[in-house]
């Protein structure tokens, strides 16, 4: 089981949903780094449940810094964190342990560890370990930031309630920072009534989200096989509600001709732009200046109270399964902090790759 992201700044993700803890540890991380705590939380508090269509089960993220970090800077050594596990009810797991849920990744994890997997919550494969990414994500977002780099997510649909995309970026990545449900125009509460009218009756729905990273130097990123988009995509991939990615304008330029989709640039006080940003600031594998920006995909939650048909993969048998147990009928809003965290990570490696360790330099307090 190989858990590391990153070639240059790297992290490797540990723990299971109902272990004792779930954690991270950052390596390649330059010193004197400000780590802001309360910042942490603050990102953590994002992903965590405070909406009636979301799960009950509520977990604090008492996180603690147990390397990597001396008077409130980073050292260089490897930095670790890890949240503990409190609230945490298993017995529905242990009686449903060798029924597949569908859409879940029982039935492949007890085949691929041969039944030695940790099936409770999901064990690893749980969003529970995203919790790990949020917390230490943060430290290098907030560092990205003091470098004037900005990542921000909005959701961009779910049903057919559509906000509108990103135009404004930095202005509006501001703007989503304090937002209960992060959307650009004002459709809250068409958002909220779209998930309720979707789950009240046991079922869970998906949606769209759009990132946008701002502020990113030209000439990141490699034409082929270390592309911009090809980093981003493995990275958003890890997340296991992800199902689809575009970049720009996407799927969406099938609609369009050469003319109408390429990105005319000119000189303004000498810097270089692009009239549109249909290619999503990548051209070539390579950040162009303009705005990274790509949407997500996110599929139901798979874990829904409604009888559904699936097998008992230790009798061998077709059986039937209701899903008990405390789930998020929609994740797409908790998702979007795990997105901007896990961005940061990937920028980081990226710029660490281009300028060497002491990338975050400027930054430094």
């Amino acid at each position: 089981m190989r858990n590391i992201i990153g070639h240059n700044v790297t992290m490797t993700l540990f723990g299971e949903s109902h272990g004792p803890y779930v954690g991270a540890t950052l390596d390649g991380v330059m010193p004197g780094i400000v780590v802001d705590e309360d910042y942490i939380r603050q990102e953590l508090s994002k992903r965590r449940p405070n909406n009636k269509f979301e799960t009950k089960r509520v977990e604090l993220d008492e996180f603690q810094i147990i390397s990597g970090v001396f008077n409130g800077y980073t050292t260089g050594a490897p930095l670790t964190i890890i949240i503990p596990n409190k609230n945490v009810n298993s017995k529905s797991y242990e009686e449903t342990k060798n029924i597949a849920r569908p859409s879940h990744a029982d039935f492949v994890a007890y085949e691929k560890y041969h039944g030695f997997n940790d099936y409770r919550g999901g064990g690893h494969f749980s969003g529970r370990v995203s919790a790990a990414i949020v917390a230490v994500g943060a430290i290098l977002k907030k560092a990205l930031e003091e470098n004037g780099i900005l990542i921000g997510s909005h959701i961009k649909q779910i049903d057919n309630v559509i906000d509108q995309d990103f135009s404004d970026y930095e202005k509006e990545i501001i703007m989503l920072k304090n937002k209960t449900i992060p959307v650009i125009s004002d459709i809250e509460e068409k958002m909220i009534s779209k998930i309720v009218e979707k789950t009240e009756n046991g079922d869970s729905v998906g949606g769209i989200i759009q990132t946008a990273i701002v502020g990113l130097p030209l000439g990141l990123g490699e034409p082929w096989f270390s592309s911009v988009e090809g980093l981003i995509a493995n990275a958003c991939f890890s997340v296991g509600g992800v199902k689809g990615i575009e970049f720009g304008k996407g799927f969406k330029l099938v609609e369009d001709t050469g003319k109408t989709f390429n990105d005319e640039l000119y000189y303004e006080n000498n810097n270089v732009y692009t009239k549109t940003n249909n290619n999503g600031g990548i051209n070539g594998g390579i950040t162009n200046s303009m705005p990274v920006v790509f949407s997500l995909a996110i599929k139901p939650t798979p874990s829904i109270s409604i009888e559904q048909n699936t097998i008992d993969f230790v009798k061998k048998e077709n059986t039937s399964l209701v899903i008990d147990g405390r789930h998020d009928p929609a994740i797409i809003r908790r998702i979007l902090v795990v997105i901007d965290n896990l961005m940061a990570l990937v920028v980081s490696d990226m710029l660490a790759g281009k300028y060497g360790s002491d990338f975050l330099e400027k930054g430094r307090k």
